[in-house]
């Protein structure tokens, strides 16, 4: 009973410290609460734009809870095999059930922006050549440039290339682009477009090419301060991998995995969880380059 009831506490106050630190939770009066400050912080559009520029826009919820159950039952075994104890081994998997997931969804979320950062200012300058130089026309210089835009990109300007054939409504096709594509600078080139194909002007080259510049310029910059952070960001995977490997050692000389299953052993390597834990998501929260708002949305 005493050992269910630990379990119980500890796995509670673990859930309450990472929604703390994940959504600025104050306070327990319920479920509702911790829904309204995290979309108080966040907001449902942030959200739907960080599941699209991750990846996950077609994902289903069951689909991802599925991920973040079987991860989690495995961080569960491990820990348990590990330390041989029912408390760390919960706190385990509840740790690792819930961070790697999101960690992963963040990698492949960074490097699907960087990709499209990257990308821009070459699809800017491609459909300024195409409007001004080639004559052709805003939608049509448009498509034609997502043709040689990235895999992860190609879709976005697929999709936006059919409900225009269908639908020749080109506010529509821009608003579909842009839920598709869910970035800051896809918002500025689509609105630029789309005033200019509604009551045309003959400053478009001027300003896809003095936005081209602007993206270059905020590309190299973001990739300079990237290679500053290189070395801080191969240091701080020693969080995990000196812990971890420390914590086998232990297990595996003497009668340290017997240590593990004291009551005072649990509670040292559940406060440790929690401070790796800690540290890791401060010291992503400190290495995050700042990020564009979207405006036109």
């Amino acid at each position: 009973m005493t050992g269910s009831l630990t379990l119980l506490l500890a796995t509670t106050g673990t859930y309450l410290l990472y929604t703390a630190l994940a959504f600025g939770w104050r306070g327990f009066p319920g479920w509702r609460t911790m829904v309204a400050v995290g979309a108080e912080r966040m907001g449902r559009g942030r959200v739907r734009d960080w599941m699209v520029q991750a990846g996950l826009a077609d994902a289903r919820p069951l689909e991802l809870a599925g991920m973040v159950g079987a991860v989690a039952l495995v961080a569960g075994l491990l820990g348990l095999v590990m330390f041989g104890a029912l408390l760390p081994a919960a706190v385990l998997a509840l740790a690792v059930g819930v961070g790697w997931p999101l960690a992963s969804c963040r990698v492949r979320r960074d490097r699907m922006r960087a990709a499209a950062q990257e990308a821009w200012p070459g699809l800017i300058e491609e459909i300024r050549i195409g409007t001004a130089n080639l004559g052709r026309s805003v939608p049509q210089a448009l498509f034609e440039a997502g043709e040689q835009a990235p895999s992860d990109l190609r879709p976005a300007f697929e999709a936006a290339h059919r409900e225009w054939l269908l639908s020749f409504d080109f506010d529509r096709t821009i608003s579909l682009l842009k839920a598709r594509l869910a970035d800051p600078t896809a918002d500025a080139a689509c609105e630029t477009l789309l005033v200019a194909h509604q009551v045309g002007g003959s400053d478009l080259d001027h300003r896809l090419e003095a936005l081209a510049t602007d993206r270059a310029l905020d590309v190299q910059g973001r990739k300079d301060a990237r290679a500053k952070q290189a070395g801080v960001r191969f240091a701080r995977r020693f969080v995990l991998l000196v812990p971890c490997g420390m914590a086998l050692v232990g297990a595996v000389i003497g009668t340290g995995r017997d240590a593990y299953r004291t009551p005072w052993g649990q509670a040292m390597v559940v406060a440790g969880l929690v401070v790796i834990a800690g540290c890791w998501a401060w010291a992503t929260r400190l290495l995050e380059l700042p990020t564009e708002e979207r405006v036109w949305q």
